[in-house]
This record gives C-alpha cells, structure tokens and sequence, in this order.
C-alpha cells in the first residue's frame, strides 16, 4: 500500500486507520465531557469511569512516547504484570476529572499520529519501518502500534460508553482496522491450559472482511493471514465487532452466537464454540 506523510498526522499509516485513532479519541472526549459523575463503576471492572479514563489518557501517551522511539518499560506482557503496571501508574497519576482527561486522550492520540508522520518525514525506511521492541505486548512494527493504540481505545472505550449508558463507537470498519494487532498478538496470549494437546485448523471470516488461519498442533498456534493449509476442521463466520468484542472479553460469546453474528461450519463445527477460550484477552 502506498503511503504518504499528510498534514493531518494520518500519513505512513494504512488508509483509514489514522483517521479511527483520532476519531475514535474524540469519541472517547465527547462521552467524558458529557459525564456528570466520574465516580460511577465500569460494568464488570474494578474501576470508576475517572479510573478508566486516566488508564486510556495515560496509555495514549504511553504509544506516543514509542512512537516516538522513547523506550517505555510497562509490564512483562502478562496479565499478571500489566495489572500491576496499571494499578501503579494510577496510584501516581491522580487526575479524575473529565474535562482534563477528555482533553489529555484527544491530545495524546494527536501527538501519536504526529509521532508517526514525523518519524516517516525524517527518513524511516517504509511502510513497517522497524520495530517497536518494549511495548507492553511485545515487539511490534510501527503499523501494528497504531492498530494496538487504536484496539486498546476502542475497548476502553466500549467500557466508559455502557458505564455512562451511552451508545459504544465500535463499528467494523474500526474493527477491522483492529485486526494487524489482534492476529499479531495471538500466538502470545494463547490460553495453553486450553489449547493443551489440541490439533485443529480453523478459518476465521470476518463477515465483509478479511479471513485469516489459526492452526493449532499439539498446543503450539500458528496464525496466518488467509485460511490455513490443508482443510480447515472449523470455520467460522463472525461479525467484526463481534469478534473484536468477544476477543478483547467484552461480550459472551454465547450471545452473539443467540443474536446470529457467529455460523460455523465443516468436518469439526463442535471446534467453533471452544475457539474464545483459546485465548486470554489482551
């Protein structure tokens, strides 16, 4: 794909997905200023929508500093330690108003596209212009920060808008944008109690969208862009936001499935249900 550095901060980056990652950001803003109560809890979360702010607003810039070529130890990867990492840069940033905040997550996905733009101008190499090597997830090319930036706010985001009964802005063009990040991460949050001795070949179908393979051979997933080789014994056929929602353990698979936005099929479709609890949400 071809790209360009553009006054907007979206140049370098694959079409649409700089414009999702400052939309977005807004989206989050616009949901903040109109809360009256930062106080109130997040469904199925420890955290106050203030709480979930801060997190988002110091995440934002967490991305910008990589972006940037600034090393930023946070965790190891696991879950374990990315909670602590969590629970200890909140307990040193105090603000929790919604104005600041709103302004601070707007502010910092701005910065992160500028990162962007700015390194390409000054002569990185291309497209997927080396690695990332330190963030929280692992090593990652510059692309695949921006899809986790984006992946991370649109979670957080889906959290503060059923907080504040608001309607959520994930849609699946925004979904797919998600997807470099979601298939990259894969292999790494691998639930290998539930994989454990398992050989299955799945095709996901994104429904508009793209498909992809998880392969799994004796525990050990392989991901590949497009359907696995060989037969698949599962495919399933998944809604975007869906599938977004359901892998970052925001909505049950079971009711999507009761809604109609997952079908599966082949040799093996019992595989299709037991696919979520392959992976741990990032």
């Amino acid at each position: 794909m071809h790209s360009t550095v553009r006054q907007d901060g979206t140049g370098s980056l694959p079409e649409g997905l700089g414009q999702a990652i400052r939309e977005t950001a807004d989206d989050i803003a616009t949901l903040l200023r109109g809360a009256s109560d930062t106080a109130v809890p997040v469904p199925r979360s420890e955290w106050t929508v203030g709480e979930a702010a801060a997190h988002l607003a110091l995440a934002n810039e967490l991305m910008t500093d990589l972006a940037s070529g600034r090393e930023r130890p946070y965790g190891d990867g696991t879950p374990q330690s990315l909670a602590a990492a969590n629970e200890q840069s909140l307990a040193v940033f105090e603000e929790r108003r919604a104005e600041p905040l709103a302004t601070m997550i707007a502010d910092q996905a701005g910065l992160f596209l500028d990162a962007m733009a700015r390194t390409t101008a000054q002569g990185s190499t291309g497209a997927d212009d080396g690695l990332v090597p330190a963030t929280p997830l692992g090593s990652m090319d510059r692309h695949t920060l921006a899809s986790y930036l984006l992946t991370h706010m649109l979670g957080h985001g889906y959290d503060l808008a059923r907080a504040l009964g608001r309607p959520h802005m994930v849609d699946p063009t925004r979904a797919g944008l998600c997807m470099p990040f979601m298939l990259s991460v894969m292999p790494r949050v691998t639930n290998t109690a539930a994989t454990a001795g398992l050989t299955a070949r799945y095709t996901i179908r994104l429904r508009g969208g793209e498909a992809f393979g998880v392969s799994l051979t004796s525990g050990a997933v392989q991901v590949t862009p497009g359907p696995p080789q060989g037969r698949s014994d599962c495919t399933i056929l998944i809604e975007p936001t869906a599938f977004l929602l359901i892998a970052l353990g925001r909505v049950n698979p079971w009711r999507a499935i009761a809604r109609g936005q997952i079908l599966t099929w082949g040799p093996k479709p019992w595989l299709g249900p037991r696919f979520p609890a392959l992976f741990t949400a990032p």
